[in-house]
């Protein structure tokens, strides 16, 4: 996993490029998609339901605060960068290489 373009350090935070799928059956990281990591979320792209998830998801996956998970871009799209606060690159690593390899 070194290298990943969708992961970079942000001095003292990391930057996650994400790939979301609503409407899925499970909530769950799934591997990579391109340059991004793709996630499926089982909310729809309603009214921010979707994004909503998606940060709920991330704070306790990567245990963080809510509040410690940042839109960076793509409030709208499934294309988005999500800043997560305190956390290292490794730490990021060390958490999804169960999952992604």
């Amino acid at each position: 996993m070194k290298n990943s373009p969708w992961l970079k350090d942000r001095s003292g935070s990391v930057e996650l490029r994400i790939h979301c799928q609503p409407r899925a059956s499970k909530t769950e990281i799934v591997g990579i998609h391109g340059e991004s990591l793709k996630i499926r979320l089982v909310s729809p792209p309603i009214e921010g339901e979707a994004n909503s998830e998606l940060f709920r998801f991330l704070s306790r996956y990567f245990g963080v605060l809510r509040k410690e998970v940042l839109n960076l871009s793509g409030k709208g799209a499934r294309q988005k960068r999500v800043l997560i606060k305190g956390k290292t690159v490794q730490n990021i690593q060390d958490r999804l290489i169960p999952t992604v390899g």
